[in-house]
């Protein structure tokens, strides 16, 4: 059990979230997604210097890429500010209020004016190369059981293009999510638990959700991590899009960040220096070494053509095989800098060896070929020639920053909680100020505007929630769920479905497919606009919903093209006089038994009759037929 308080472990959240804007942030495009587009355009990037002279090291690191960069242009949500041919226009000022009151909502202080800020992102994700963005609001709190929770700043940004393919040369964007306008909400580092992190997610997801302004569905929000121990650096985990995989990623962070101090301890014992490491540093090719090899990696990288370095690491031997977190040990953090930096998959090291064809004879002529000797380790890489040249300076930069302890970069987060290198954190270089955009004073107009649109408190939304003819219980699971937009959203648009059928729906009947075999993964808001849109028609009843959303689940689990429609209409609802031959030819078929059985008459005629029309009947509508019909009989 890990003791937080002992590691002063200290997390930020930056929460991103779509609004659900009439239009894009600085153009009139609709904030729509499209796939139908007939032109592309392509660009290079290139990063530039900043107001101080400086270059950000982010940037760099992307433009060493040296990819090209391929936009789709849909017609129906893009326009020439999309392609950057055109400047951007005002800014909505939709999205500005949203902040505003959010701003509000959370305590915090509107700015005087609002200026727009261009931040250097030239992964492609942008034409321009960098995302506009600007502040709204400052100061502000989250209540949480533990404290106060303190929001640093809110801004209102745009969101990025939509990436489609990513190969060796080139990256693939859709233009059509580029603009639309995010909401940026970012915390102090006061939070010091995993699960006082999911809290506040929770609550402040739940209040942009509350503002029935924000987009819904996968992929409209994301948190970003930042998260140190003492002795450590904040280390920022990017685009986390599931809420129970925050404690699990802040675990395996501050994991990572205790093993790394405890490897540089290590080092330190042995008496590795940089300077040491850095002489004792040997590169040795060793081609001619592995023509005869078992192993299938690098019989297929000599096939074309490439090359087996052997490098010989002082003081690191056992050191690449420590785990720093499940199944993601030291030397897999030397791999992802190889792969990201180098653009080299092929690396070997002391410490798993031998194994993957690599024989212990191989073993041990690398260690006479290097003389290895006593705590010293040693990596091979597989490759062509240009790339092992850059992997060997990229893994001693990595090994001499061992010493120091944790690196500061931003990672990507996996889906088991573990996390990989990105890119170094980029810095105060990627900001300056847009120039084709005048800043816009905060007037009483606009906040006054803005308190016209600010959330209700999540108690006003929970009495609400009961008037609607909801539990307690089941308006709790609702109020502190992801899908409180979707629930909104459904209630609003299909008046003739219960809103506690629809609930239900979406708090338990979801969930509990998965212990029936199903997908809840599968059961998306369009599938589920399809179903209520039926019961709303009166195409099925609402007894059906289980069968079909488990069926369905079932068959996309199974990797089935499935038509969500075609299910429905498998379970569409039994007409009034099909039902009604379906309950007196039962109750015909089983006069013996339920003569014999008069007490329990009525309940075997309800099972064999719903075992016929189960998800194609309304319970109480078959209950009511057959009470009449023992009515008859009995009469």
């Amino acid at each position: 059990m890990i003791d937080y308080n002992k590691l002063g472990l200290k997390v930020g959240l930056e929460i991103h979230q779509q609004l659900d804007t009439s239009t894009k942030l600085f153009c009139n495009c609709p904030t729509i997604l499209s796939e139908e587009y007939k032109n592309t355009l392509e660009r290079y990037l290139r990063p530039v210097f900043s107001e101080t002279g400086e270059i950000d090291v982010a940037a760099l690191f992307e433009w060493e890429k040296n990819k090209k960069y391929v936009y789709r242009i849909p017609q129906q949500a893009t326009c020439l500010v999309e392609c950057d041919e055109e400047p951007p226009h005002r800014m909505s000022e939709e999205a500005l209020l949203i902040g505003l009151a959010m701003t509000l909502a959370f305590h915090g202080t509107p700015v005087d004016e609002v200026y727009v800020m261009r931040k250097v992102v030239i992964d492609g994700s942008n034409t321009s190369g960098f995302q506009r963005t600007s502040i709204v609001g400052l100061g502000g709190y989250v209540e949480d059981e533990d404290g106060k929770v303190s929001i640093q700043t809110i801004a209102i940004e745009e969101d990025a293009a939509r990436k489609i393919e990513d190969t060796k040369d080139s990256v693939i964007y859709n233009l059509d999510r580029l603009g639309i306008p995010l909401i940026e909400i970012s915390t102090g580092p006061d939070i010091h638990s995993p699960e006082q992190a999911k809290r506040v997610a929770l609550k402040i997801g739940q209040m942009l959700r509350l503002t029935g302004r924000v987009k819904r569905g996968l992929g409209t929000i994301r948190q970003d991590l930042n998260i140190s121990i003492i002795g450590g650096v904040k280390t920022e985990i990017k685009g986390v899009q599931e809420l129970d995989l925050i404690p699990k990623l802040i675990e395996y962070e501050a994991m990572r960040q205790l093993k790394l101090l405890e490897i540089k301890d290590e080092l330190i014992r042995r008496g590795a220096t940089k300077e040491n490491i850095s002489s004792g540093y040997v590169v040795k090719d060793l081609t001619e070494l592995f023509k005869e090899t078992k192993s299938n990696v690098i019989l297929r990288e000599l096939k074309k053509g490439g090359k087996v370095y052997g490098i010989k690491v002082p003081h690191f031997k056992g050191i690449f095989g420590i785990e720093l977190m499940p199944s993601r040990r030291f030397g897999t953090e030397v791999s992802d800098y190889v792969k990201v930096l180098a653009g080299l998959g092929g690396i070997f090291h002391i410490d798993e060896l031998p194994n993957y064809g690599i024989s212990q004879e191989e073993v041990n002529k690398v260690k006479d070929e290097l003389n290895v000797k006593d705590d010293d380790g040693f990596i091979l890489i597989v490759g062509e020639k240009s790339k092992l040249d850059i992997a060997v300076q990229v893994i001693k930069d990595r090994l001499l920053y061992a010493l120091e302890g944790v690196p500061k970069e931003t990672r990507g987060a996996n889906e088991d909680g573990t996390t990989r290198f990105l890119r170094p954190q980029p810095g105060a270089a990627r900001m300056y100020p847009e120039t084709d955009i005048p800043p816009i004073r905060i007037t009483e107009d606009l906040i006054k505007k803005a308190k016209e649109i600010i959330p209700p408190t999540p108690e006003e939304k929970l009495k609400s929630l009961i008037n609607l003819g909801l539990s307690e219980e089941l308006a709790k699971q609702v109020l502190n769920s992801p899908r409180l937009d979707s629930f909104d959203y459904f209630v609003k648009k299909y008046p003739k479905v219960p809103p506690v059928v629809i609930a239900t729906t979406l708090e338990n009947t979801i969930k509990s497919l998965k212990s029936q075999g199903g997908d809840p993964e599968a059961i998306t808001d369009d599938v589920l606009e399809s179903i209520f849109n039926a019961l709303n028609s009166g195409k099925i009843s609402k007894d059906s919903i289980p069968e079909i959303l488990l069926k369905y689940s079932k068959e996309r689990k199974e990797g089935e093209n499935v038509n969500i429609d075609k299910i429905i209409t498998i379970f569409s609802s039994l007409s009034e006089e099909e039902l009604e031959k379906i309950v007196k030819e039962t109750v015909e078929t089983s006069k013996e038994e339920i003569i014999k059985k008069r007490d329990k008459a009525f309940n075997i005629l309800m099972g064999k009759v719903m075992s016929k029309v189960r998800g194609r009947a309304d319970g109480k509508r078959v209950a009511d037929l057959i009470r009449r019909e023992l009515e008859r009989i009995n009469g």
